[in-house]
């Protein structure tokens, strides 16, 4: 999944840059790319909105999936302005 943002505080959700299925796809990315299951009961509508509320859901509520034994990076990915021209 590709997205470009303004900031990492840009609500996806408001933007339509990310629409209910994407935002589903994006948490099973998160899972998979970090080793980590988010728990549906630790999830809240705001906690998704932004890369920046997404990283501290994935850093505080995340718990480690059975069969992964790498420590995960829970650092937030750089993230790009979009471009003044697009």
């Amino acid at each position: 999944m590709h997205l470009e943002v303004p900031c990492a505080d840009t609500d996806l959700l408001e933007t339509g840059l990310l629409d209910s299925l994407q935002l589903v796809d994006l948490l099973l990315l998160i899972e998979e790319e970090f080793g980590r299951r988010i728990s549906l009961e630790a999830i809240e509508l705001d906690d998704l909105r932004s890369l920046t509320r997404l990283a501290e859901l994935v850093c505080t509520s995340a718990q480690p999936t059975s069969g992964r034994a790498r420590t995960p990076d829970l650092r937030p990915s750089p993230v790009r302005p979009a471009r003044a021209d697009a």
